[in-house]
């Protein structure tokens, strides 16, 4: 575990903070908040099980022992033969939790803090992705060297419309013809449906150095964990789609998605998998769904226009980046510049 003191005599509430960061060798203290799934202690280790994953929690504690922020940092070792490559890169969704009635601002420094001067030193780059707010830690990020990348956000409102009512008269239709074709998505209920989900989505993204995909250990364990659910599309004999969703703090997250759409054109598999992902949290009663990865903001992006044509709503937001090598780091941060 590693050990990091920070005091602010300035703030009483502050006052002899210390930071912490436990590996996946240690054992985690007791009152970890888990309403916030990407910060939990339960992905956490859920993460130390997955093959070329390796979990970092950190957080701010009182002298006795109280947490009151904790942030999970996940270092991730990436490698593929076909591009060549092999690196580590950690990950970070989110800013983390936070206790309601401390300085959010000084404890996520301090954290970002320890961070970068321990695991940033194992990685090839940090990354932060999905914050709640576009400017969130924007002076601490700058202060830590780290250098913003504009990004695209979407996510669905599911409380005040239902689905049907946000898109399209054509797409419906398109949608409810393919259903009486055959097509059927459903949630993924034994060994055969999961191998056919898995072979789907990493075929998709095989030519996709960016897209990591986790070993299959991590889906099975988020699917037990209850966070999580697994969907394939099918037409007769064919798996034709599949998505990942995760839920947390009433809110879902479209996090992976595949589909055949080419060998498949007129049967839409996309729309037919993103559709049942949106329909399935309205009927849980989710209050809204976030696609997590739709992308860089190019003006022509078709990936994010197919998901705008749910009835999205778009929010230009960053991704924060820090590479370990001081000079790259330094060339990125003045081609990212504002």
């Amino acid at each position: 575990m590693f050990f990091l003191k920070n005091t602010y005599l300035c703030n009483p509430q502050m006052n002899e903070l210390t930071t912490h960061i436990y590996s996946s060798n240690d054992t985690l203290p007791d009152g970890l908040m888990e309403e916030n799934f990407f910060h939990s202690p339960q992905l956490f280790h859920l993460c130390r099980k997955t093959p070329r994953q390796q979990p970092f929690m950190v957080t701010v504690e009182t002298p006795d022992g109280e947490v009151v922020a904790q942030m999970l940092a996940v270092l991730r070792r990436r490698a593929s033969w076909l591009p060549p490559y092999l690196y580590r890169q950690c990950r970070v969704v989110g800013e983390g939790v936070y206790h309601p009635d401390r300085p959010k601002d000084q404890l996520f420094d301090m954290m970002l803090q320890a961070l970068k001067e321990t695991i940033g030193r194992k990685s090839l780059f940090i990354e932060f992705s999905n914050l709640s707010q576009k400017m969130f830690g924007y002076k601490q990020f700058r202060a830590n060297s780290f250098f913003p990348v504009r990004w695209m956000s979407i996510h669905n409102s599911l409380h005040s419309h239902t689905p049907e009512e946000r898109i399209s008269e054509k797409m419906l239709q398109r949608i409810e013809t393919c259903y009486k074709k055959g097509v059927v998505t459903d949630e993924v209920k034994n060994d055969t449906d999961f191998h056919a989900f898995s072979k789907l989505l990493r075929r998709h993204n095989w030519l996709k150095p960016k897209r990591y995909i986790p070993a299959d250990e991590f889906f099975i364990g988020m699917k037990e964990l209850g966070n999580t659910r697994l969907f394939t599309t099918r037409y007769h004999e064919y798996i034709i789609g599949c998505s990942a969703v995760v839920y947390s703090e009433r809110q879902a997250y479209l996090w992976y998605a595949a589909y055949r759409r080419k060998s498949f054109i007129k049967l839409h598999p996309d729309e037919l998998t993103i559709w049942h992902a949106i329909k399935d949290a309205h009927e849980r009663g989710y209050e809204h769904i976030n696609f997590m990865d739709v992308g860089l903001p190019y003006s022509h992006n078709t990936f994010r226009e197919f998901i705008l044509s749910f009835g999205g709503k778009p929010v230009s937001t960053y991704r924060w980046f820090h590479c370990n090598t001081r000079w790259i780091n330094s060339l990125l941060s003045w081609i990212y510049r504002d």
